[in-house]
């Protein structure tokens, strides 16, 4: 993994919105208190929700609230690729998959049309709204060549279907996650082709538990 840094120009200071500080709290409410550093990913979240990216103030300040050297927060920001550190599109963060499968069937073509209507992978576009950027596997692989657009994932894409939500998402308009071959979640392409037989989900198949298996443990032998 290439070195990570903060960006090198910084707001001059960073607040809690009301609703992000509700949340840490509760965050912090679910460790004893001497642990409450667990919470650092969570609320590094959280800022990275109300803010879009995580900037050197905001790391500051989640080191003051949940008493933590700032080292200690940065180590944890720049070893989480989830963290952004520097500004990202405010209309959409797109994040292609790179990874074998993705790149076996069409992932290039996905960023070719990324370079060509938003610009250089990396770089906040000129107009503020898009960012995009080459990432590692990220869970989909039947559902190849796929990418994450802000927390959704968009799939089965085809050059011509990216470059129509990208148009949408620059008109205003919200693109529907999910398959675009048409498909439920991970199923073939077509439609299913093993376990139709309905009796296997509706409960006419189930058999009442006499007894559940270990519940009555023999009791530990004594030592010979």
């Amino acid at each position: 993994m290439s070195v990570r840094r903060l960006a090198k120009e910084q707001p001059a200071s960073f607040t809690f919105a009301d609703a992000t500080m509700e949340k840490a709290n509760w965050w912090i409410a679910k460790y004893p208190a001497e642990r409450r550093q667990s919470a650092v990913i969570p609320i590094l979240w959280l800022v990275q929700k109300q803010e879009g990216w995580v900037s050197e103030p905001a790391i500051r300040a989640i080191g003051e609230m949940l008493g933590m050297p700032f080292i200690r927060v940065l180590e944890v920001a720049t070893f989480y690729t989830m963290f952004m550190l520097e500004p990202v599109g405010k209309t959409a963060l797109i994040q292609v998959c790179g990874t074998t499968p993705c790149m076996l069937r069409g992932a290039g073509d996905l960023m070719r049309v990324c370079k060509e209507k938003i610009g250089p992978k990396d770089h906040l576009s000129a107009d503020g709204g898009f960012t995009w950027q080459e990432v590692e596997c990220l869970g989909a692989c039947s559902n190849a060549p796929m990418a994450q657009i802000n927390d959704y994932y968009f799939e089965d894409l085809t050059a011509e279907s990216m470059a129509q939500i990208i148009d949408d998402f620059k008109a205003g308009k919200t693109p529907q996650p999910g398959s675009y071959a048409g498909r439920r979640t991970s199923e073939p392409q077509g439609g299913a082709k093993t376990l139709l037989d309905e009796t296997l989900y509706d409960g006419r198949q189930a058999q009442p538990i006499a007894k559940l298996p270990n519940s009555d443990p023999e009791p530990a032998k004594e030592p010979a």
